[in-house]
């Protein structure tokens, strides 16, 4: 319904009422890690004085940068609530997140909890003998009526400890102050035994926190995240922060990253950082958490705006503010030297190649799965019939910086369109599907309605050879590709057992009646081992029929396999033949690098010496 204009003056004279009152009282939060072996600690939060009948008093449902609901609150137990004396209030719990306390006259109200912490791969909350994770929506309780309040936070820890984040400091050395709510939960906390470093970079000052012994080389990767961070005026003028700060997690398994306003923790298993193609899973990471700092923290989608902690945030742009992101992460490594060009296109075959072998990618749009992220799972069902925002985010966007430098003549990228969002639509501003078309018109001046109904709100299924051929390239599994078996059949784990995890939509195994949850027994009449499945399948060849025995819910079945072929090479990318100087030209405005192959078609400087 349009509002009337007598109603639009009034809610602005609402707006202006709320924000001309004058500033209360801080809210003030205390954390004691008093058992940090049990995981626990103590909380409490001071809020100010209020006439209200009952304050509201909520813990988040949903963390920032997961875009699923949680069952956060399962960490709090012994809720107590007190007025300015001292004396108990009465509460009650109205929903998972949600407290409300009854008052019977004007007062402050305190409100103290035992907090259990112990998710450290959700990236939410982690206490241990050794360190503390706190990501406020993990750990402290806001109030509505208080979410725009200014906010202290002290906290009390074991001795010989030390604590960073990207709020600032409130002149000791565990406290730390924010403008109001949203910012301290998108301002996590380390704190523990930890190595610290900074560097300054373009008029920026940065911290790295590494907690947890691992075989990382500091050095080398303080050096990658500055020249990371000179990369930054490719997409952006300017910078929303002054510091930004590091946390890396070296762990026992747990993997992973989070965004956050003006910081990041990067989780990884301890020894997984020395070998080139796990360093590179690093510092791809670190990249795409500090272009967040940008896309989803300076600008999102309007859905997202403001963030509700309560409920589902609702947009069909994540896979822009996910997927746009993975595409632009190893973009920046690149330019900077990071990463070369054959990693960047070996990088980029692999997602080719999965993404082939999606058969969710003929069921699910970009947009419908963006709606789809907070209902989303795993498993066989989603691998046949969905798509992921960040992959196939990737490939869209790829699609549409492809589309905006040939509707532009190469005088714009889809990089414009980030520098644009950034520009004219930074919080608390949100930008719809319109305003980004709309971005799309002014640089290219065509109708961008269409492109979108085609690429975006339908599966699209991209001619990669097509489109790669643009900027002088061409996907090729060698001049005499080898082939093998395809049975269509993904096993649970690492092959720890013979039960199919997947069977993927129209392979050999879906045509004969298999299903995720069978368990493999024997392939013409042979027993299979869990170690010899692969090996067992490449003894025949494409096109035979061989007789499987599984169990089917518990019965014993027989059925004839007719296996298909896959490629048995890896996908490279490489140059065409007689690569033009036009092609050379595109190249060059999508990635920002000169051409890097030699005359006969090879890397030149392929393993970045």
């Amino acid at each position: 319904m349009k509002p009337t204009s007598l109603a639009i003056l009034a809610s602005s004279a609402i707006f202006l009422m709320t924000w001309a009152m004058p500033a209360l009282a801080d809210v003030d939060y205390h954390i004691d890690i008093n058992q940090p072996a049990h995981h626990l600690a103590q909380v409490s939060v001071s809020f100010p004085q209020t006439d209200s009948q009952v304050l509201t008093v909520n813990l988040p449902v949903w963390r920032t940068g997961r875009y699923q609901v949680l069952p956060i609150a399962d960490g709090v137990r012994l809720f107590n609530a007190t007025d300015s004396k001292g004396q108990s209030l009465p509460w009650k719990r109205t929903a998972s997140g949600e407290w409300q306390i009854t008052l019977t006259q004007p007062t402050s109200v305190k409100v103290t909890y035992q907090l259990h912490a112990n998710e450290l791969g959700d990236r939410l909350r982690h206490i241990d003998s050794s360190h503390a994770f706190l990501d406020a929506s993990g750990v402290f309780m806001y109030s509505p009526a208080f979410r725009q309040q200014p906010i202290t936070v002290n906290m009390q820890v074991p001795k010989g400890w030390k604590s960073y984040s990207g709020m600032d400091r409130d002149g000791k050395s565990h406290s730390f102050k924010a403008a109001n709510y949203d910012v301290l939960v998108d301002s996590p906390i380390e704190t523990g035994i930890s190595q610290h470093f900074s560097f300054d970079a373009d008029n920026r000052q940065y911290e790295v926190v590494f907690w947890g012994e691992g075989n990382y080389d500091t050095t080398q990767i303080i050096a990658d995240l500055g020249k990371i961070s000179a990369q930054v005026s490719a997409i952006w003028n300017g910078s929303p922060f002054k510091r930004y700060v590091y946390m890396v997690h070296a762990t026992s398994g747990a993997r992973g990253a989070t965004e956050h306003l003006n910081s990041t923790v990067i989780q990884l298993p301890r020894f997984n950082f020395r070998e080139r193609e796990d360093y590179l899973r690093f510092i791809s990471t670190a990249s795409h958490e500090f272009i967040h700092t940008w896309n989803v923290k300076s600008y999102r989608p309007q859905g997202l705006v403001p963030y509700d902690y309560q409920s589902e945030n609702m947009t069909d742009l994540l896979w822009v503010a996910e997927g746009s992101t993975s595409y632009f992460q190893n973009q920046l490594l690149l330019r900077a030297g990071v990463m070369t060009a054959k990693e960047f296109f070996d990088d980029l075959s692999l997602r080719i190649v999965l993404n082939q072998h999606n058969p969710g990618r003929e069921t699910q749009s970009v947009a419908e799965a963006s709606l789809g992220q907070w209902s989303s799972t795993w498993g066989d069902y989603a691998v046949n019939h969905s798509v992921n925002i960040y992959s196939e985010g990737y490939l869209a966007s790829l699609a549409l910086d492809f589309s905006v430098l040939t509707d532009s003549k190469l005088a714009h990228s889809y990089r414009d369109v980030h520098k644009e969002l950034y520009e004219n639509f930074k919080i608390p501003m949100g930008y719809t599907v319109a305003d980004v078309q709309n971005i799309l018109t002014t640089l290219t001046g065509k109708d961008y309605q269409p492109w979108w109904q085609k690429f975006v709100n339908q599966p699209v299924s991209l001619e990669f050879n097509d489109l790669l051929a643009q900027a002088g390239l061409v996907t090729t599994y060698g001049d005499k590709p080898k082939i093998q078996v395809d049975t269509g059949m993904g096993l649970s784990g690492l092959y720890a057992d013979l039960v199919f995890a997947t069977v993927a939509k129209n392979s050999p195994a879906w045509k004969a009646g298999l299903t995720a949850g069978d368990e493999l027994v024997a392939v013409n009449g042979l027993k299979v081992t869990a170690d010899g499945f692969a090996k067992r399948f490449n003894d025949f060849s494409p096109g035979d029929t061989v007789k499987v025995t599984v169990f089917s819910n518990d019965q014993l079945k027989n059925v004839n396999l007719v296996l298909a072929e896959q490629p048995k090479d890896k996908l490279a990318i490489t140059a065409v033949d007689n690569v033009t100087a036009e092609q050379k030209a595109f190249f060059k405005a999508w990635l920002g690098i000169d051409w890097p192959f030699d005359t006969e078609g090879k890397w030149i400087n392929a393993d970045g010496e």
